[in-house]
């Protein structure tokens, strides 16, 4: 059984709105949206990542989705 996020740009971009969640948190939902067959608005979702954070940030959270290892905890 495969496990997809719909409405990912919106869910994202509403997500990085949200003080409490963190970096991490971002990822893993960037990681769920990577996977998704449905089509996702990257360059709206990062530009709201480097308003956010930084650009520095995007490369961590990038990093973190692409590994696979994030829901191993």
């Amino acid at each position: 059984m495969k496990t997809e996020l719909y409405c990912c740009t919106q869910t994202l971009l509403q997500e990085i709105k949200i003080k409490e969640v963190t970096k991490k948190d971002i990822a893993k939902t960037y990681a769920l949206a990577l996977a998704s067959s449905e089509e996702t608005d990257w360059a709206k979702v990062n530009k709201a990542i480097i308003k956010r954070w930084s650009m520095s940030a995007l490369f961590d959270i990038k990093k973190w989705a692409w590994s696979g290892k994030l829901f191993n905890t």
